[in-house]
């Protein structure tokens, strides 16, 4: 079992920058995909950008590409999203996700393990 605690939204003005953080338990952190999603008003939940245990690799949506960076670090059991430049269609909650699957995985189906969410909002 794994438990995702994402902290740091809030609001922001357009062209600002926020860091989310999630923070993971369990002593195998290092063994899983990590993923962002965000969930906007009325929205489905879309992927916005992923980082893959077994390589390090990652992977961003065409609309962050760009602007926002997933990084981890393993021996805090965090995962991290740096937003930049940050626009009024950013607004949503946003989600952390974890898997023991290997590659790029962008599917919310792909993920088992989901934390609570965290709000950002973007204002003009």
């Amino acid at each position: 079992q794994v438990q995702l605690v994402e902290s740091g939204g809030g609001l922001v003005q357009a062209g600002g920058s926020l860091r989310l953080s999630c923070a993971a338990s369990g002593r195998t952190f290092s063994r899983y995909s990590m993923g962002w999603f965000r969930q906007a008003p009325g929205k489905e939940r879309d992927f916005a950008a992923t980082i893959s245990w077994s390589t390090g690799s990652t992977y961003y949506a065409d609309s962050v590409k760009g602007r926002f960076t997933i990084s981890r670090d393993n021996a805090k059991n965090t995962v991290y999203l740096q937003m930049n430049n940050l626009k009024p269609e950013d607004t949503a909650v946003y989600y952390c996700a974890a898997t023991s699957k290997m590659g790029i995985l962008v599917r919310r189906t792909e993920y088992d393990y989901w934390g609570q969410g965290t709000q950002v909002t973007v204002s003009s």
